[in-house]
């Protein structure tokens, strides 16, 4: 990656800043984006921070034809002394570059990413809502840009980081929610791209979310593609299982996404004196635990909800009420732990946040 110096062209055509009670989720960007190119001559260079706007490709840009992109999601906060803090950021990095080798991508220094990262976010400080709950997300993708219609990798690519202010996931207090099972459709297959963060992941179960959302749910619940059996995901977050007293979660395959909220909990625990066992876990043995009462919590776990409840659980025409439809002491405990971890309302004492000056 050529060692460039990052350039700084500041928009002088600064937006007015939206109201921290109204902040739609990725609607509304900041005055700011970071942009980088790759060649096959010269690697990663021209690392620069520009004014946000549209941008323009060929028609032939690989991009549009093959699907050759990766991307991630993090949040910068403030906590209460005014300070910028993000959450983890070293993971996201870690995770973009896994994402790119397995869609043929050039990996990024994660170095030279993180110190060019926390350059926009001290520019855009002032776009970091302080309301309860609040957040600036930033989402880093890469997109393959050479205009070529040959079924091979792209000779060229852009990197970009865009940021959008964002209001709070639970306006109303959290909640749990109610969540189909779904056994038709299929996300991902181990040997595909489940694991890597990129858009088709994503486009590949809307269907499956939008019938649910008809039937009054709030998400699907992933089981394997192979027997449609053994649970993988709960929409686009990872997802735990308290049962008889003991945490369980998917182990990682090549169709679960390693989030970085998942293993934050998992480390949580541990420090809790609390084990998560990481298992196969088929959707028959979380109804028999239901039936036999042992069945006590679920949430989901990503960088979006942080921990979001569940409290109902569709299978086969079943409905499993958990706890009640309330949020459970456990799943309480991990979400305002989190996310006083991230806001600075509360020690860190795993290193995880690292501050933006």
């Amino acid at each position: 990656m050529t060692e460039a110096k990052l350039v700084i062209n500041e928009n002088p055509n600064k937006k007015t800043k939206p109201d921290p009670d109204n902040l739609k989720f990725g609607k509304l960007f900041t005055d700011h984006m970071f942009t980088m190119e790759y060649s096959r001559e010269k690697g990663w260079f021209q690392p620069q921070i520009v004014p946000y706007a549209p941008v323009s490709l060929e028609p032939a840009s690989m991009i549009f034809h093959y699907g050759q992109s990766v991307f991630e999601g993090l949040k910068a906060y403030r906590d209460e002394n005014n300070d910028v803090l993000l959450f983890r950021p070293d993971e996201n990095l870690k995770r973009l570059n896994r994402s790119n080798g397995r869609l043929s991508i050039p990996p990024i220094n994660e170095e030279l990413v993180m110190d060019y990262l926390k350059q926009l976010i001290s520019l855009e400080k002032d776009w970091i809502p302080q309301a309860e709950g609040t957040s600036l997300y930033i989402r880093p993708f890469i997109i393959a840009t050479e205009p070529s219609l040959s079924v091979a990798p792209s000779n060229n690519y852009t990197f970009f980081i865009i940021l959008s202010p964002v209001g709070s996931y639970y306006p109303e207090g959290i909640h749990p929610v109610s969540i189909m099972v779904e056994e038709h459709f299929t996300r991902a297959v181990r040997g595909g791209m489940g694991t890597a963060k990129t858009g088709g992941n994503y486009s590949a179960g809307y269907n499956a979310q939008e019938y649910a959302a008809n039937q009054g749910h709030a998400q699907v619940m992933w089981l394997d593609g192979v027997e449609k059996k053994y649970i993988e995901e709960v929409g686009s977050m990872n997802v735990f299982f308290k049962i008889d007293g003991q945490v369980i979660t998917p182990e990682l395959n090549d169709s679960i996404l390693q989030g970085v909220t998942r293993k934050s909990i998992i480390q949580l625990l541990a420090d809790w004196d609390i084990q998560v066992i990481e298992r196969k876990i088929s959707m028959k043995e979380v109804y028999q635990a239901y039936e036999a009462g042992t069945l006590e919590e679920a949430f989901g776990a990503g960088t979006a909800a942080v921990v979001s409840p569940i409290g109902e659980l569709i299978w086969k025409d079943e409905s499993m009420i958990i706890n009640g439809r309330q949020t459970g002491e456990l799943t309480k405990s991990l979400y305002t732990t989190l996310t006083g971890i991230q806001t600075g309302k509360i020690p860190d004492p795993f290193e995880w946040t690292v501050q933006v000056k």
